[in-house]
């Protein structure tokens, strides 16, 4: 009798960690350059994470059930990535952090993350790799190329009332229920933001994550904390501002700026509860890319 799943395909994720150092600093550039262009990052002798690794695979299932023998899955992450950068200062581990060396470039995490795929490609049938610095900062790569996704997370208080001010208050509490309330209620917002674009050969970088991130907080947390969003924001005031508002809102404040970065704004996540969130892409095409890479990444 045949197994079970023989030769259907599936994807499988493996989580692994590792704590290590970096600095960012270029020899070619002056000690106030590096100081203007990398801020804390750039003071002597670094600074260090607990880095968080997850490896998507996939392919058909064997006549065991598995899409891989999972002790090697775990032996080849070990021998190729965590037994090497664990409790090491990264400019000093790879040739792709020799900055001695013209194609050398800065350890940032999308570089990080590029530099281990191609290591692990080798050994596993590899379709996405998300590399978390911090809670707060992760990249994505999806193959042995320059281009990577980095994602911040951050977040901001508000209030809201999803009601049409058309309609009648018994109309807007059948279509929102208890959000349709007169005075409105809050939330602890958190926001993701999602770039792409290509990895500088020696920054190491999408983007100026400094600058990427001081948008954010100038063009959506500065204006959107400790508010009622329909009062206090001006687009609110003629437009429900539900999760899925918010998130295209958000995405059209940031679309032109981040591009002026260099970078393509990919994705807007809001969570507006634990139990409710809303996501917006910002490239259509996109939305093609190796799915089950990226929902394999996000459950790992």
């Amino acid at each position: 009798m045949p197994s079970h799943g023989h030769g259907r395909p599936c994807v499988i994720t493996r989580r692994a960690t590792f704590s290590a150092s970096h600095l960012y600093w270029l020899p070619e550039l002056s000690d106030d350059d590096n100081r203007a262009r990398f801020g804390p990052c750039s003071m002597a002798p670094g600074h260090g994470h607990n880095y968080e690794l997850i490896v998507a695979m996939a392919g058909p299932l064997d006549a065991d059930g598995m899409v891989l023998n999972l002790s090697e899955v775990k032996h080849a992450i070990r021998s190729e990535v965590t037994a090497q950068l664990d409790f090491r200062f990264l400019n000093e581990t790879w040739p792709d952090f020799d900055l001695t060396r013209p194609q050398g470039c800065l350890p940032t995490t999308e570089a990080l993350g590029l530099a281990i795929w191609r290591r692990l490609a080798p050994q596993l049938p590899l379709v996405g790799l998300r590399l978390f610095e911090t809670s707060n900062l992760w990249a994505d790569v999806l193959a042995d190329s320059m281009e990577a996704f980095l994602t911040i997370r951050t977040h901001f208080a508000a209030a809201h009332r999803l009601a049409r001010p058309e309609l009648s208050q018994e109309d807007n509490e059948a279509i929102y229920g208890k959000c349709a309330r007169p005075h409105g209620h809050g939330h602890n917002y958190l926001l993701d933001v999602t770039v792409r674009g290509s990895i500088d050969p020696r920054t190491g970088m999408v983007c100026d994550l400094a600058v990427l991130q001081q948008l954010v907080d100038d063009l959506v947390v500065e204006p959107f904390d400790h508010t009622f969003l329909n009062k206090d924001v001006a687009f609110f005031a003629t437009c429900v501002p539900t999760a899925e508002n918010i998130a295209l809102h958000i995405a059209d404040l940031l679309t032109a700026p981040i591009a002026a970065t260099g970078a393509r704004l990919h994705k807007v996540r809001v969570q507006e509860s634990p139990n409710n969130a809303a996501e917006v892409f910002a490239e259509s095409p996109q939305l093609e890319m190796v799915p089950a890479a990226l929902e394999a990444l996000v459950a790992g």
